[in-house]
């Protein structure tokens, strides 16, 4: 069995093996992944990233290894920063190599593209336990991006959408049901795994690094009277960013007039909502300081997304002292506490809500240090030390049925 072929013991630190489907990108996949690189560098955990990348390289920094290896001339986009190859499996050879060598414990994948499927097929070759996190509702994604299909059934095509999403659904559990263990970023979504796949799942939250974001990063001029939208994220159908056109007409309906858009990021709908916003500054994709003062200088966040996992940008929105406005649906909802550090909102309702935040100064400043106390309590470590408890676990199971 995997845990005695490879060596482990109770006593000692799991060896993961890491295969996550984005790294450099501007996603929370990504985000998420850069993240659980660095806590492995700050615990001195064993640990191997197997990743896609710009550049042909390996490295070591004492027990983290990295492999990164770029996609082909033949790969294709998925997003704007985000490609899949086809041809990424040229690469096995020395994927296999590499990953033997570092001789894992467990095998840990992300999404089902190409660095998930030859993760999968190592940890089967190797015969080593293979756990997967779930960071993208894909299934969502796919019907609302066929959007312009379900349209052309007329009245239908509210059924032919939700038949597209069930099917997305099935075909991903099947990707998941590979692993032996899940992981995902809220309850709701580990229920609907659990219940798809027959799996054991598990949250694995996301945290914020409270220093990167901040509310000493704002240097709004002192005469900037204006109230501050703020939205970071991928301009995209799924983010349902044509909500912000809605939101500043009725805003406008009601008489306001001195609040503007602090757009941040890039993607497909961007010509579609410069076309249509009368007052907002689109700054394209920012990185370090220059997004924490972006963040820092709004005063609500705005985040219309129906389909998000869990929403990181949330959570640097509260650390950043901003107060955040989400739907419903998904993982922003479990991170915004409704009436205190933002606002848990039906579409329609983001308009009035917006309003009468701007027209109460004091419960303005109220919830806006809620927010940054908040994010004060949330930590990357913590999120992966749970991570690494559940990994711990299952290796014990796994030696214990041996055992027996």
């Amino acid at each position: 069995m995997p845990a005695a072929a490879h060596g482990a013991s109770p006593s000692t630190v799991p060896r993961v093996a890491y295969f996550p489907d984005a790294f450099h990108e501007i996603n929370g996949v990504a985000h998420t992944s850069r993240h659980f690189e660095a806590y492995a560098r700050r615990r001195s955990l064993p640990f191997l990233c197997v990743r896609a990348g710009p550049a042909d390289r390996a490295g070591k920094d004492g027990p983290v290894r990295t492999l990164e290896l770029p996609r082909s001339a033949f790969s294709f986009p998925v997003e704007k920063d985000l490609r899949f190859d086809l041809a990424y499996w040229r690469h096995l050879p020395r994927i296999l190599a590499d990953t033997r060598h570092f001789r894992p414990d467990l095998i840990h994948i992300t999404g089902p593209t190409e660095l998930g499927f030859l993760g999968a097929w190592i940890a089967h070759h190797l015969r080593v336990p293979l756990v997967a996190s779930w960071h993208t509702n894909v299934h969502e994604y796919a019907a609302t991006r066929s959007g312009w299909f379900t349209r052309l059934f007329g009245e239908r095509g509210p059924y032919v959408g939700q038949q597209i999403e069930s099917s997305a659904l099935r075909a991903t559990a099947l990707y998941y049901k590979q692993a032996r263990m899940l992981f995902a970023p809220n309850a709701e979504l580990c229920a609907l795994l659990a219940h798809a796949t027959g799996r054991p799942c598990h949250l694995m939250k996301r945290g914020v690094d409270t220093e990167a974001f901040s509310p000493a990063y704002r240097d709004r001029k002192a005469d900037d009277a204006d109230f501050v939208l703020g939205f970071v994220g991928r301009l995209s159908v799924e983010k349902n960013v044509a909500l912000l056109v809605t939101i500043e007409r009725q805003l406008r309906q009601r008489g306001a007039g001195d609040f503007r858009f602090l757009i941040v990021g890039h993607g497909g709908e961007e010509t579609w909502l410069r076309e249509r916003l009368r007052r907002a500054e689109f700054t394209g994709v920012l990185r370090g300081a220059d997004l924490a003062r972006a963040y820092a200088n709004m005063d609500v966040f705005v985040f219309p997304s129906h389909t998000d996992t869990f929403g990181n940008v949330v959570l640097e929105a509260l650390a950043s002292g901003v107060p955040a406005i989400v739907t419903p649906d998904g993982g922003p909802p479990r991170i915004v506490r409704d009436g205190d550090t933002g606002f848990i909102r039906a579409d329609q309702d983001f308009a009035p809500t917006i309003a009468a935040l701007a027209d109460d100064g004091p419960a303005h400043a109220a919830m806006r240090q809620h927010a940054r106390q908040y994010a004060l309590s949330a930590s990357w470590d913590a999120v992966f030390d749970g991570v690494y408890a559940q990994y711990a676990a299952l290796l014990g199971e796994l030696r214990l049925a041996e055992q027996h």
